[in-house]
């Protein structure tokens, strides 16, 4: 069965974890994957859960990871393989994944692999349960081009804040209402929200997409990051194809009475940004920051400057989405996506394994984040 051939394949790529990264004993590998992993989210309890990327065409959406590099389907097999006539009982393209701190597993499906609508799944994993499904149809997802790719989930308001890059030009924030379901796409074509007009160049060479009618493009990718501070005051964001990070205050997203002008408005620009996949922020208020171009781990410090943290070619190579442990490590995914036939210019040139890796963070943070 998959859970079997995963689990075997996962053994022989194990090999020695614990291993220090980056020539320092404050980052480490946590385990070794056959499969390119998307993000990354850790449970009160202490289990590693991550969203295989769908540019890969596994077979499972989500699954847990042990210390030795064990894959097991997430939630079940039936979930995470899909394939169920009732799509509310599985999962089709999961990247976006994170706890909340009651053990409520949010799965950001963004439905690409079989054309249906995104949604929301929550899974309790205290009770090994479904806790919710909240679907996103249009127009709170465009018909085409929509790719909900991120998220972040304030338990203390009882909402869910998304990333939806879109084409570009039609980029926005999401913002769910989990107390009656209610959804609204915000902030569509704002600047803090679309590309900018730059290349991705990793490793000497830049990102490409190869069209189906042959033509090479470079893509501009536009909201990605994004991040709740630990007060859940602040949401923080900004383009992946970017130089700025953005910030706005969670509760002016809330505020269903403010006309799209007055949103806009409150707008801020945070700081200088390299471009970016994934975001998470401590305690003290250091964003820490996927930095693609220079295979490396930097952060944003309370004084708003940039710096690299951890840098290594290999295990650092694509860095996707952070999550504080419970274990006061910090978690985070290596993909290669630069080099997957998706974004290669047709050209499959990955080398497993791919890394889960964890660091020693400046501050604590909040678990699952």
């Amino acid at each position: 069965m998959i859970m079997m051939r995963m689990m075997l394949s996962a053994a022989v790529l194990a090999g020695a974890v614990s291993v220090n990264a980056a020539g320092d004993d404050d980052f480490e590998v946590f385990a070794k994957l056959p499969q390119g992993p998307g993000n990354v989210t850790v449970t009160p309890a202490g289990d590693v859960i991550v969203s295989l990327h769908q540019f890969y065409e596994t077979e499972a959406r989500v699954v847990k990871v042990s210390r030795d590099g064990e894959m097991t389907p997430y939630p079940n097999e039936a979930w995470a393989v899909g394939g169920a006539v009732d799509d509310r009982l599985t999962l089709d393209s999961v990247l976006g994944i994170q706890s909340d701190t009651m053990g409520i597993v949010w799965m950001l499906d963004n439905g690409m692999r079989s054309g249906i609508a995104p949604k929301l799944v929550g899974w309790d994993s205290r009770r090994d349960r479904l806790a919710r499904v909240v679907h996103l149809p249009p127009p709170i997802t465009p018909k085409e081009g929509a790719f909900v790719n991120d998220l972040a989930v304030d338990t203390t308001h009882n909402t869910i804040y998304i990333a939806d890059p879109a084409n570009g030009p039609d980029a926005a924030l999401i913002v769910v209402d989990l107390s009656t379901g209610y959804a609204r796409r915000v902030l569509e074509g704002h600047r803090s929200v679309v590309p900018e007009d730059e290349d991705l160049i990793i490793d000497g060479s830049a990102v490409e997409i190869l069209l189906d009618d042959g033509e090479v493009i470079r893509p501009r990718v536009g909201v990605n990051p994004i991040a709740l501070d630990a007060q859940n005051q602040w949401l923080y964001y900004g383009p992946m194809h970017g130089r700025t990070m953005y910030r706005i205050r969670a509760a002016d997203l809330r505020d269903t009475s403010l006309s799209p002008e007055e949103l806009e408005d409150r707008v801020e620009r945070y700081a200088d940004k390299p471009l970016c996949d994934g975001i998470s922020i401590d305690r003290s208020g250091n964003i820490y920051i996927s930095d693609l171009a220079n295979n490396a781990i930097g952060m944003i410090d309370t004084d708003r400057e940039y710096r690299i943290l951890h840098q290594d070619e290999t295990r650092i190579s694509w860095p996707d989405a952070f999550a504080f442990g419970p274990d006061g490590w910090m978690y985070m995914v290596s993909n290669q996506l630069h080099r997957s036939k998706r974004l290669n210019a047709g050209e499959a040139a990955v080398e497993p394994p791919f890394y889960i890796n964890r660091f020693r963070p400046h501050s604590a943070g909040t678990v699952g984040r």
